[in-house]
C-alpha cells in the first residue's frame, strides 16, 4: 500500500499544478502542465533514494497518462499529438534529471536544466505573418480597432490586438468609406458594427461583394463593448446594428438579443466562442442559409459571397485574449475567435487547433478519471515493481545459499 501511494503522489501533483493554467485560459491543452512538470525532478530524486530509477520512471509514466486521460474528457477530444509528445518529452527529462540527482549531482543538474529549456521552448508558440504578398482586407467599422477612445492626435493610433492578428495574413486597410478607392481593391472585406452607412455606399457594398467580393459582417443587435467616450458622443460605435437595409436586401433579419450575458459557445466543430447579448438570423431568402443556432448565416450572392455574424462583440480582445499584451501567442487566447475570423475572411491557419475545458460537468468527469487511473496504474506498479525487487532479493539469497553449501 505505501510503495502505491508513493507511486500514485506525482501523478496526482502534478495534475493540481496544472490547473491554474487550464482555469486562466480555459485551454486543455498538455502543454499547459509543462511548468508543473518540473515537480517530478524532487518526485523522483526520493523516489531513487527509497526504491530506484524504476519506480521513479513508473510515477512519470503514471503522471503523463494521468494528464493526458484529464485533457482527453475535459476537452471531449484526443489531445493534440504534438503537444503530448512534448510535454511526453519534458516529462522524461524531468524524470532523469531526478533519478540522477541523488548518485550523479551534476549530471542531474544538467539534464534539469535541459528539462526548463524543454518547457521554455513550447511557450515560444506564437503566430508569425506570412511570407510574400498578402491578401487586401479593407475594415469598416465604428469600433475602436485602430485607434485608442479619448485620445487624440498621435497617441491615439493603436490597434485593437484582433487587428495585430489579422495584420499577420492581411495587408489590413482600415477605410472611412465604401465609395473610397482601397474599397475596389480589396480582397476581403470586415464590415464590424459601422456607422450609419449612405445608400450610395450600401449599394457599393452589395455590388463589390457580387462581382465575387468576400465579406464578414458583424452586426451587434446590443453592443456591449465597453467605451470611455459619454453616452451622445458620435465617436462611440453604434449601439444597435446600422445595417438592416443591407440585411433585408439579402433576406437577412438580424433578431433581438436573447440574452445580455456573456455565453460560451461551441461551434459544430468544436471551436469556441465568447458572445455577449448576441442573437441570430431570420432568412427570408433562397441565397441565405443560417448555422449554429442561428448566430452564423452564409450568403451566396452573385459571385461573391458573406458570412454574417450576429455579434460584434466577439473580437473585443476581453472575450477571447488573456493577456492584452500577448495577441499572437495562442496559449493566450481564451476563444478561438482570431482563427475563426481569419478562416471566415479567407486567410491562412493561424495555429493548432485548441481543446477547451467545455463545462464544469466534463471537469468533474476529467478530475474522477484522471484520479481512478493514476491510483491503477500506482497499484500495478506496486505489485509488478515490488514482486520484481523481491524476486531479485530471493534469488540472491538463493546463490548465497548455494555458495555456503
Amino acid at each position: 500500500m505505501r510503495t502505491a501511494l508513493l507511486l500514485a503522489a506525482p501523478a496526482l501533483l502534478l495534475l493540481l499544478c496544472g490547473m491554474p493554467a487550464l482555469f486562466r485560459t480555459g485551454q486543455a491543452d498538455p502543454l499547459g502542465w509543462a511548468m508543473a512538470a518540473l515537480i517530478l525532478i524532487p518526485a523522483s530524486a526520493a523516489l531513487s533514494l527509497w526504491r530506484g530509477g524504476a519506480h521513479a520512471l513508473w510515477a512519470g509514466a503514471g503522471a503523463l497518462t494521468g494528464v493526458l486521460t484529464f485533457v482527453w474528457i475535459v476537452a471531449g477530444r484526443a489531445p493534440d499529438a504534438g503537444a503530448a509528445l512534448a510535454l511526453a518529452a519534458i516529462m522524461l527529462v524531468a524524470v532523469a534529471s531526478g533519478s540522477l540527482l541523488p548518485r550523479r549531482p551534476a549530471w542531474g543538474i544538467a539534464i534539469g536544466l535541459l528539462a526548463a529549456a524543454a518547457i521554455w521552448w513550447p511557450g515560444r508558440e506564437e503566430v508569425r505573418p506570412v511570407a510574400g504578398p498578402k491578401p487586401r482586407l479593407a475594415v469598416i467599422s465604428g469600433l475602436p480597432l485602430f485607434w485608442r477612445e479619448g485620445q487624440g492626435g498621435m497617441d491615439a493610433r493603436a490597434d485593437a490586438p484582433i487587428v495585430g492578428v489579422l495584420r499577420t495574413r492581411f495587408d489590413v486597410n482600415p477605410l472611412d468609406s465604401a465609395l473610397s478607392q482601397g474599397m475596389a481593391r480589396a480582397d476581403a472585406l470586415l464590415l464590424a458594427q459601422p456607422r450609419a452607412l449612405a445608400g450610395a455606399e450600401l449599394a457599393a457594398i452589395d455590388t463589390w461583394v457580387r462581382k465575387g467580393g468576400h465579406a464578414v459582417v458583424l452586426a451587434d443587435p446590443l453592443l456591449r463593448w465597453p467605451s470611455v467616450l459619454p453616452l451622445g458622443d458620435r465617436r462611440r460605435a453604434p449601439a444597435v446594428s446600422l445595417l438592416t437595409p443591407l440585411l433585408a436586401h439579402w433576406d437577412a433579419r438580424l433578431l433581438p438579443p436573447e440574452s445580455l450575458e456573456e455565453e460560451r459557445r461551441f461551434l459544430a466543430q468544436g471551436q469556441l466562442l465568447t458572445i455577449a447579448a448576441a442573437s441570430g438570423f431570420e432568412i427570408r431568402g433562397p441565397s441565405c442559409r443560417t448555422e449554429e443556432e442561428g448566430l452564423i448565416a452564409t450568403c451566396a450572392l452573385g459571385r461573391g459571397r458573406v458570412t454574417l455574424i450576429a455579434d460584434a462583440d466577439v473580437i473585443d480582445d476581453r472575450l477571447w485574449l488573456a493577456d492584452p499584451a500577448k495577441p499572437l501567442q495562442p496559449r493566450q487566447w481564451t476563444a478561438d475567435t482570431p482563427g475563426l475570423l481569419t478562416g471566415w475572411l479567407g486567410g491562412e491557419a493561424l495555429a493548432r487547433p485548441r481543446g477547451w475545458l467545455r463545462s464544469e460537468a466534463e471537469l468533474r468527469a476529467a478530475i474522477r478519471w484522471a484520479v481512478l487511473a493514476g491510483i491503477f496504474w500506482a497499484g500495478l506498479g506496486s505489485v509488478l515493481l515490488d514482486r520484481r525487487g523481491r524476486g531479485g532479493i530471493a534469488s540472491s539469497r538463493g546463490k548465497s545459499s548455494e555458495e555456503k553449501g
